[in-house]
C-alpha cells in the first residue's frame, strides 16, 4: 500500500510536466493545422491562376458565331437531358444559334479542344463555372 502511495505521489509530482507537454503538443498541432490550411489556400490560388488561361489567339475565335463560352454553356445544358446529343440543337437554338451554325461550331470546337490544351482548359473553366 505504501508503494502505491509512493507511486501516486510520483504521478502527481510529474503531472505538471505532463500537462505542459500536452499543451506544447496541442500548440504544435494547431500550428501544423494553420500551416496546412495556408498551404491549401496557396495551392487553390495557384490552381485558380493556372485556370485563368488567356483566351486569346485564333483558336479562341468564335466558330460560326459560337464562342467557346457559349459552346460550353450548350454542352453543360445537355446534362439536364441525360447528355443526349440530339438535344444540343434545341439548347443551342434556345440561345440563338441556328442548326447549321451549331453543327459547324460543334465540329470546330471539338477539333480545337482536342488539339489545343489551352482551349480545353478554358472550356473546362467555362463548363464548370457557367
Amino acid at each position: 500500500m505504501f508503494k502505491q502511495l509512493k507511486d501516486a505521489k510520483k504521478v502527481i509530482e510529474a503531472a505538471p510536466g505532463i500537462v505542459d507537454q500536452a499543451m506544447q503538443v496541442g500548440a504544435q498541432a494547431q500550428e501544423m493545422a494553420a500551416a496546412q490550411q495556408a498551404a491549401a489556400q496557396q495551392a487553390q490560388a495557384q490552381q485558380a491562376a493556372t485556370q485563368s488561361v488567356a483566351a486569346t489567339g485564333p483558336d479562341f475565335e468564335p466558330i460560326a458565331g459560337v464562342s467557346l463560352e457559349l459552346f460550353a454553356e450548350v454542352c453543360k445544358g445537355l446534362a439536364a437531358h441525360g447528355y443526349d446529343q440530339a438535344k444540343a440543337v434545341e439548347i443551342a437554338a434556345a440561345k440563338g444559334v441556328e442548326t447549321a451554325s451549331w453543327q459547324e461550331a460543334l465540329d470546330g470546337w471539338n477539333v480545337r479542344v482536342k488539339a489545343n490544351p489551352a482551349v480545353a482548359q478554358q472550356f473546362n473553366v467555362y463548363y464548370h463555372g457557367s
